[in-house]
């Protein structure tokens, strides 16, 4: 998928380091007066970098790619918590550059998740996303459904994350 010059493509090893840079980058832009200043500030390019490290080479994790700059990346695959029957797969994570919000590069990086999840032999998900999130409205724009309220702690505060789910991820582009 090509975007202008944005160009959506499977995660290598070496976007270890950029797909870091955005976490933290838009973890700071997208959580500041939700989550406390202290626990942002403790976020490093250096952690991030080797979680991604090792995840890259599981699969599922794909990038936005501007110019040879990561500006954004989603991370899907199988349901990690059971919980929820008939939900399937989901949307582990989906980041992007504050500056590059609002230009279609969300939903060009869910495609390839739900492909993922498609092949899977799988056709629903479910994503988790802090209620305070405006990015919540960006999965009900997908028809996401509110489905449940879960408790979640970060940085040693107690936040409420809606948990978003879609019966039939054939339905949605």
């Amino acid at each position: 998928m090509d975007n202008g010059f944005i160009k959506i493509r499977k995660a290598i090893l070496s976007d270890a380091e950029g797909i870091a840079k955005v976490h933290v980058n838009s973890w700071k832009t997208t959580y500041a007066n939700i989550v406390s200043d202290e626990y942002l500030s403790s976020l490093s390019y250096e952690s991030r970098e080797k979680m991604w490290t090792n995840a890259i080479p599981n699969g599922g994790v794909y990038v936005a790619d501007h110019e040879g700059i990561i500006v954004g990346f989603s991370k899907g695959g199988k349901e990690r918590s059971s919980k929820y029957n008939g939900y399937d797969g989901e949307i582990y994570a989906i980041y992007i550059l504050k500056e590059y919000q609002g230009k279609g590069i969300g939903k060009a990086l869910v495609k390839p998740v739900i492909d993922e999840i498609k092949g899977m032999g799988l056709n629903s998900m479910l994503v988790l996303v802090l209620k305070d999130n405006s990015s919540r409205l960006f999965y009900e724009s997908l028809g996401g459904r509110k489905i449940d309220t879960v408790e979640v702690e970060i940085g040693g505060k107690k936040f409420s994350e809606l948990v978003y789910g879609w019966e039939d991820v054939r339905n949605i582009f």
